[in-house]
């Protein structure tokens, strides 16, 4: 009984610490923000207790933050869903994931910020510190949804509140009694003061609101793009990249993605459900008529098979020391450092690498350790400068280049 205790405790506190994030962080704050100001306004501009109207529109300001907060916290701490450590199904076609010594599920892919294989991941959102998946999905689309609404509501309040007040001051003088719209309505007047700080704090919250709903709002409709075709945004780049592999190496052959239910209203019910627990059990997916089982993690294999083929083997000539923007590689490799939160490697020189996709003035790859090392560390992967590093002349010679790399020459 001590034990089950202490891991609740313990899981608990772990929940907790997704919260201490920049992310999390800047989220909450906005929308504290905009839902705090919006209130402080509509009691200025839209007296809350002299019409049903104003009553209406504080209790709507109420419910955007209470939804928007409900769904933002049930994408953050119910997470996506893992794969069971250890899973083992009966299948041939899986990839073995060695950090969770287990299958990875179709659909599923391990995440370097989870250290877990994540059931239908779509991505690792640094706005909730959570991978979003299987489980969340629904939950953070709703945000995505709601927030921009929540806002869109809100910047009328400040735009409304902004003008009435100017309007006021103009006619009546900046040493006049502060008076407002409904004064003359209703009364007593309005308890509270409508001052420069006041008039700066809500221009500011309109920043936020207007800023939020542009945003938020693609990456909605982005997310609705692909739930409507029942994919991820990792589903959408692999079949990209089976389209480009296909074309590259001229194969008859065409790859259908399996999980499409062939309707809109069929992938859309994928996902949103009216209980809010998504279908399945996010290891086995339905699948679309004349598809194979496992035909997406089957091109997998031939994806990362190609890579390997395909990948150039580099020998660091100058040390770097993993910093995300190094001012010590010149200016162009400061200013085009990839806008990810894919990691830096640290380089020594003599070391080497093996490349597999690049931008101009920066490779991305993993470094070939001695056997010594691999005891203790599996794989060291990410990002690097370019010019630290120059071609073995092994792979010199076959001019091949990583993926990317032969675009930008």
């Amino acid at each position: 009984m001590g034990t089950f205790c202490s891991v609740i405790k313990f899981e608990n506190l772990q929940e907790v610490k997704r919260l201490c994030h920049w992310g999390p962080i800047i989220a909450l704050g906005v929308i504290a923000i905009c839902s705090t100001m919006a209130m402080i306004d509509s009691v200025l501009w839209y007296w809350p207790l002299h019409t049903t109207g104003g009553s209406m529109n504080f209790i709507m300001l109420i419910n955007w933050t209470v939804m928007i907060l409900y769904n933002y916290f049930n994408a953050m701490f119910v997470g996506p869903g893992f794969v069971p450590l250890g899973w083992k199904p009966d299948s041939m076609y899986l990839q073995y994931c060695k950090v969770c010594q287990a299958y990875k599920a179709p659909r599923s892919h391990h995440c370097r910020k989870c250290n877990r294989c994540v059931m239908k991941m779509d991505h690792h959102c640094p706005w909730i510190n959570n991978c979003c998946g299987y489980q969340n999905h629904a939950s953070f689309t709703l945000f995505l949804l709601l927030a921009p609404l929540g806002c869109i509501h809100a910047a009328f309040i400040f735009v409304m509140t902004m003008y009435t007040q100017l309007y006021n001051r103009l006619s009546f003088g900046w040493n006049t009694v502060k008076i407002d719209m409904s004064t003359a309505r209703r009364d007593p007047p309005p308890i509270i003061p409508f001052g420069l700080a006041a008039f700066a704090a809500t221009l500011f919250a309109l920043g936020l609101a207007l800023g939020t709903t542009i945003a938020v709002g693609m990456l909605f409709f982005i997310q609705m793009k692909i739930i409507l075709r029942n994919k991820t945004s990792i589903e959408s780049w692999i079949e990209e990249k089976a389209k480009d592999r296909i074309q590259y190496y001229q194969l008859d052959e065409v790859f259908v993605f399996p999980y499409d239910m062939g309707s809109r209203w069929k992938n859309f019910k994928q996902v949103f459900t009216w209980s809010g627990v998504p279908k399945g059990d996010g290891l086995d997916w339905p699948i679309r008529e004349g598809c194979h089982p496992y035909s997406l993690t089957i091109e997998q294999l031939k994806q990362k098979a190609d890579k390997r083929v395909r990948s150039v083997q580099y020998k660091v000539i100058e040390d770097y020391s993993g910093t995300c923007c190094p001012l010590n590689r010149g200016i162009k490799t400061f200013f085009t450092s990839p806008c990810t939160e894919e990691p830096r490697i640290r380089l020594q020189k003599g070391e080497f690498i093996l490349a597999t996709r690049g931008l101009r003035y920066w490779l991305y790859g993993d470094k070939i350790l001695d056997d010594s090392i691999k005891e203790d560390v599996s794989r060291i992967r990410g990002w690097f400068p370019r010019n630290c590093v120059e071609k073995c002349p092994c792979d010199a010679e076959t001019d091949q280049a990583p993926e990317g790399e032969k675009k930008n020459r």
